[in-house]
């Protein structure tokens, strides 16, 4: 769905070739089981370049020290929730993948991310460090969505894309029901720059192709 986005992914690199991705995880994390669906998301600190404010769900670049292949991605997400949400994951195996998105073409900043689903341990109680992160809070994805429309908080558009596929779910358990053996395609979205507005497009969109 071709879409107006009111913080345009920054900095754009509408010159140049094309900024190899880097490789990122990113873990949404379940809270709810059979009586409903939370989602986990934390605040990016204002003064960060990439995406400075906004509400995410936790994760980040896959590290050296993460390894190689998918397994690396799956430690990435892992080690990503431990710092910045200070939620310890049950471990690698615990990640379920969910989808992935490609940064458009169009940013100078890029990442190729995979989205993992995973529970939340009973015990989870949430900390940021204060650093990368600086809030985090347990939503209802329908409830997120509101308070973007509202202005309360500022979301990305792939998170927000995810959330309007999230909140199609009544439960994590009909979630992960549905997730579990899904063949998982790559979304890569462009950015269209018409003066001072900025337009995403998604495959399929008019003009996508162009």
């Amino acid at each position: 769905m071709e879409e107006e986005h009111r913080r345009p992914f920054e900095p754009l690199n509408l010159e140049g070739e094309p900024v190899t991705p880097r490789q990122a995880a990113t873990v949404i994390v379940l809270s709810g089981a059979d009586t409903g669906l939370d989602v986990l998301l934390v605040r990016r600190n204002p003064e960060q370049r990439f995406m400075g404010g906004a509400w995410v769900f936790p994760g980040g670049a896959v590290d050296a020290e993460d390894g190689e292949d998918h397994l690396a991605l799956r430690a990435a997400g892992v080690r990503e929730v431990a710092e910045e949400a200070g939620v310890t994951l049950a471990g690698p195996g615990a990640l379920l993948p969910y989808s992935r998105w490609i940064t458009p073409a169009q940013v100078a900043v890029r990442f190729d991310t995979h989205f993992f689903l995973t529970r939340a341990p009973a015990d989870a109680r949430p900390q940021v460090d204060g650093s990368e992160c600086v809030d985090w809070g347990w939503y209802r994805p329908e409830d997120a969505l509101a308070a973007h429309e509202r202005d309360e908080l500022m979301l990305a558009f792939p998170t927000i894309k995810t959330l309007e596929a999230l909140a199609s779910f009544a439960t994590a358990d009909a979630l992960l029901d549905w997730a579990d053996g899904r063949t998982v395609e790559p979304v890569e979205p462009r950015v269209v720059v018409e003066g001072q507005v900025a337009r995403v497009l998604l495959p399929g969109d008019s003009g996508y192709e162009a």
